[in-house]
């Protein structure tokens, strides 16, 4: 008799830019155990693929339309959705790592490392275990503590998108004069003069 077939590992993908969600689901679909079973280009279109399909493992991008990689990871958890998540990204930022973990994912790697360590990976998150990048988990640490808060957080990162209060608070559902709060808090905060100023300096250490 030969050796029992053993489940392949579903993954869903999530990457808003076409050609590298392509590289990457035909990377994972050489390996003999993943299967890449959906793929989305947004946070929206993420969590309703994952609610359809059921996968082992969600591997995403952080910046997304619809929302970022780490807000989909910070749902999946607070919906208490059973799926091992890898952040896979450009963003070399403690700050970024450091959400992520908060947010319950399984892994964090960045998108210039050799190829076949994603598949590696895949199946190390699969069995429980954590995948970080070395020189980011050293650093995570180290580095000062994000002082946002969640709503600042989105708040700011709107304004940073350009967006006028008055659209913001549309947006949130909050009231303008709350909007105006969050962003004083976050402007205070980060000691910076303005909110563009805010956001710039929140984006550079990985807080928005």
């Amino acid at each position: 008799m030969g050796a029992p077939k053993r489940d392949k590992i579903r993954v869903v993908l999530a990457e808003d830019q076409a050609m590298v969600l392509g590289a990457l689901a035909a990377l994972l679909d050489m390996e003999d155990d993943i299967e890449v079973v959906a793929r989305a280009r947004s946070g929206d279109e993420a969590l309703r693929v994952i609610q359809q399909s059921r996968p082992d493992v969600f591997i995403t991008d952080i910046e997304m339309p619809g929302g970022t990689g780490l807000e989909i990871a910070a749902e999946l958890k607070r919906r208490g959705v059973l799926v091992r998540v890898i952040i896979l990204t450009t963003f070399a930022r403690a700050g970024y790592l450091r959400r992520a973990l908060e947010a319950g994912a399984s892994g964090y790697l960045l998108k210039d490392m050799p190829a076949e360590q994603l598949a590696d990976a895949v199946r190390r998150v699969h069995t429980g275990l954590r995948v970080i990048d070395p020189q980011l988990a050293a650093e995570a640490w180290t580095n000062e503590p994000d002082p946002l808060t969640e709503r600042e957080r989105q708040v700011l990162r709107l304004a940073g998108e350009g967006m006028a209060s008055y659209d913001i608070a549309t947006e949130l559902n909050l009231s303008e004069g709350t909007v105006r709060n969050y962003l004083s808090e976050a402007i205070s905060k980060l000691g910076a003069a303005n909110r563009t100023e805010a956001a710039r300096i929140a984006r550079s250490k990985g807080w928005l």
